[in-house]
């Protein structure tokens, strides 16, 4: 199968040195987000629109503060600040006091309760990823089908971390016919479990290695099985990431 642009980024992932493809879509993606946050577009009225009504979450609060561009955060978080305070004026104007925490449970869509638990499950930079990995997500799938080759680059892949096994498996579920659903299904389950056992001995002898019994033994492949290991059960630490 032609290569596509749209192709490029899954098979540049797949043929990768990596614990999962997946999640190092996602990291490049959460890169290029940010990036993006702070570049010449925040200047732009449409995106300080969706970061006013946004905002942030807490990972990518801090991400974004650890940048370079501090001038720029500050721009952005003014604007989102004055339409913070704004909203809760107005929903604070037209309230019927009672008493009750702002943080229990809101009873109407227009409290101020309701509005600061919106709030803190928007992101403007997880929007960003997460439409443009829904779209990696179905490619792999499509790449599955249509392309000979694509199948034994995933099954030659280190596997997967349990989040995004499980997401390749319930999408492919509502994707696939039978006939390719028992093979994909197969497939992932044979490349995910297999790497699971490796992750697994490469932690043992991590372990083993604080033991004195080992000290003089080889490290093997687990000098940085930890960072591994935990992204491999929490999709949270970079497969490069060395102890």
């Amino acid at each position: 199968m032609k290569e596509q642009l749209y192709t490029i980024p899954v098979n540049d992932a797949f043929q990768s040195d990596c614990e999962c493809p997946l999640c190092k879509m996602k990291q490049e993606l959460e890169k290029n987000a940010i990036e993006y946050t702070l570049g010449p577009s925040y200047m732009e009225d449409d995106n300080r629109a969706m970061t006013d009504e946004a905002g942030f979450c807490e990972k990518h609060i801090q991400d974004l503060y650890l940048e370079k561009n501090r001038l720029g955060l500050a721009l952005i978080l003014s604007t989102h600040m004055a339409k913070v305070t704004k909203d809760l004026k107005e929903l604070s104007a037209g309230a019927n006091p009672s008493g009750k925490s702002l943080f229990k449970k809101a009873t109407g869509t227009g409290s101020i309760g309701a509005y600061v638990d919106r709030l803190s499950h928007t992101c403007f930079i997880c929007n960003r990823m997460n439409n443009t990995f829904d779209r990696y997500v179905d490619t792999i799938l499509h790449l599955y089908k249509k392309d000979s080759d694509f199948p034994t680059r995933l099954k030659n892949s280190k596997g997967f971390c349990t989040y995004h096994y499980a997401m390749l498996y319930e999408k492919a579920c509502n994707t696939f016919s039978k006939d390719v659903l028992d093979q994909f299904l197969t497939d992932i389950d044979e490349v995910y479990f297999n790497n699971m056992e490796r992750m697994q001995e490469d932690i043992e002898w991590f372990i083993n290695k604080f033991d004195y019994r080992y000290q003089n033994e080889p490290w093997k492949n687990a000098k940085d099985a930890l960072p591994r290991a935990v992204m491999k059960t929490h999709s949270s630490i970079t497969p490069d990431s060395k102890e």
